[in-house]
């Protein structure tokens, strides 16, 4: 992961030079905490004398301490031409990354017992491109108000390869459509809506209240390709087995269907919160007579070893209602 130094008052030309990156970068690995710590003190002090009476050791085992470690960075970290101990131009640098390695060692053994908990971590979450429209926002807010310490990492994708995901251990949890196994996966019910026909404006079929499924006889439907959007497709071949329509474009993704009704393309049968995206030239009308609803499930490996899991699933449990 990139990181970014901080500029703390430094000139920033020094962080481009190469000598400093590499020192910075060879911290860790070649140096003790005791060195960093000793480093830290007299550049807080500006004196090695004050620093070694803080530190409870006498002068020369500090300042042994600093000459080793400016030998193992290859960098001069105090001029010692001056009376005060004041830092090089490198000095200042490094302090940046001696500050944050000694924070990190300060708080690892906090973050590790967190984390061992489940209260940080990552979770990565799966879901459909539908559940974005409503679900997903709601979701994420309550995990950020219920684990500030989780970091969420998304992945768009159709339902049957968030399953796979599931088993290969990329994913955490999936938000995703049935049918899936339920001996293989636990999952919780998490949202259900109604199915409404997406038209265009001026088409003869718009108007205010529900409309039946067989008013669709004739007409030209854009439909869900029944491989990566099975659960659609047969949701919307059942609904229409007794309508003789026209089917064209077989499509996955619920906002490419929209597009394609407003430009006179064809109707479409799309869950209700795809409404809420409120795309031009395109009116909605619920389905008379559909007993069905869109559902969506959490759905997550039964074997999963991140403890963070089992706490974000609880929260699904506390969500709150949609107002």
């Amino acid at each position: 992961m990139t990181r970014r130094i901080e500029d703390r008052g430094t000139r920033p030309w020094l962080l481009d030079q190469p000598h400093l990156r590499a020192a910075a970068g060879r911290l860790a690995a070649m140096i003790s905490l005791e060195q960093v710590r000793g480093f830290v003190m007299v550049a807080d002090e500006g004196s090695f004398r004050r620093a070694a009476e803080r530190l409870r050791m006498t002068q020369p085992p500090l300042s042994r301490q600093i000459q080793k470690l400016e030998r193992d960075i290859g960098v001069e970290l105090f001029d010692r031409s001056q009376r005060q101990a004041q830092l090089t131009p490198a000095g200042e640098v490094f302090l940046i990354e001696a500050r944050r390695l000694l924070a990190l060692a300060e708080g690892a053994p906090g973050t590790a017992r967190l984390v061992a908990a489940g209260g940080a971590g990552t979770v990565r979450i799966g879901f459909t491109a539908a559940s974005g429209f409503g679900f997903l926002g709601r979701f994420l807010n309550h995990i950020e108000q219920g684990l500030p310490g989780v970091e969420v990492v998304l992945r768009e994708m159709v339902s049957s390869d968030q399953f796979e995901n599931l088993r290969s251990g990329k994913l955490d949890l999936a938000l995703a459509r049935p049918p899936f196994d339920r001996a293989e996966f636990d999952c919780e019910l998490v949202h259900s809506e109604r199915l409404m026909l997406a038209l265009p404006d001026g088409h003869p079929l718009t108007g205010d209240g529900p409309i039946a499924a067989e008013a669709l006889g004739g007409e030209t439907l854009l439909v869900y390709a029944p491989g990566p959007a099975r659960y659609f497709a047969d949701l919307v071949a059942g609904i229409l087995a007794a309508v003789p329509y026209t089917s064209t474009h077989e499509l996955t993704q619920v906002h490419t269907m929209l597009a394609l009704v407003a430009a006179g393309r064809g109707l479409a049968l799309v869950p209700e919160t795809a409404s809420h995206l409120h795309p031009d030239g395109v009116r909605f009308r619920p389905l008379d007579g559909v007993e069905d609803p869109v559902v969506l499930y959490a759905v997550w490996r039964r074997n999963c070893a991140n403890p963070a899991l089992p706490r974000v699933v609880r929260l699904l449990d506390s969500l709150p209602p949609v107002h």
